[in-house]
């Protein structure tokens, strides 16, 4: 305003990071629908460096899942695992781009599992509660057990800092698996409502 006097504001685009892995070597990719809501162009890093352009397949914000799709074969993808098996005290590891360092890996265990947390998805998520570290930029990263299989999604933190504060909740893994069948063959999810009070 000093030098050009009162201009409109407007509001640029601002580019936002998360994290997400490979379900598929045909190039199916999981991440949280918060991660890429709004986004006009999704760019996947791959571990190698190389860059891709991401087709949104579906969002599901209920679950806060959404499934994507770059053009390649071939790549390499994660072993999931079994989220029903989880029990507390299970040792669990979350591998994401905290604040964009790259391939950062943290540890910890399961706090609890089948949480309800308050807002809309609480009814559609049994979360896994954990002590793992998560920042901004651990959305979407697996949650990993002790045999290298994914179990989770992370997807969120309680915090009053805005930082970590020892409470973080990932998304079983089995529950994700469900919403991307859904989202592979329809593009959305189809939930039946029983409302019995």
């Amino acid at each position: 305003r000093q030098f050009f006097g009162r201009q409109p504001y407007r509001s640029r685009p601002r580019p936002s990071a998360g994290s997400g892995f490979i379900i598929g070597s045909d190039g199916y990719i999981l991440t949280n629908n918060h991660v890429v809501e709004g986004a006009d162009e999704i760019i996947v890093a791959l571990s190698d460096r190389r860059e891709r352009v991401a087709e949104v397949i579906g969002q599901d914000p209920l679950s806060d899942l959404a499934l994507l799709k770059v053009e390649a074969t071939g790549l390499p993808s994660v072993n999931l695992g079994n989220s029903e098996d989880l029990r507390a005290g299970a040792w669990v590891i979350a591998i994401g781009s905290p604040f964009g360092f790259e391939h950062s890996v943290t540890a910890g265990i399961v706090s609890a599992t089948g949480r309800n947390l308050p807002g809309g998805e609480a009814r559609y998520v049994p979360f896994i509660q954990t002590d793992v570290a998560i920042n901004p930029g651990n959305s979407g990263g697996p949650l990993i057990d002790l045999n290298g299989k994914v179990v989770g999604i992370n997807s969120q933190i309680f915090t009053r800092s805005g930082g970590f504060m020892g409470l973080s909740f990932a998304i079983p893994i089995d529950v994700a698996m469900e919403v991307v069948e859904q989202l592979k063959n329809y593009g959305a999810v189809v939930r039946g409502w029983l409302g019995v009070g």
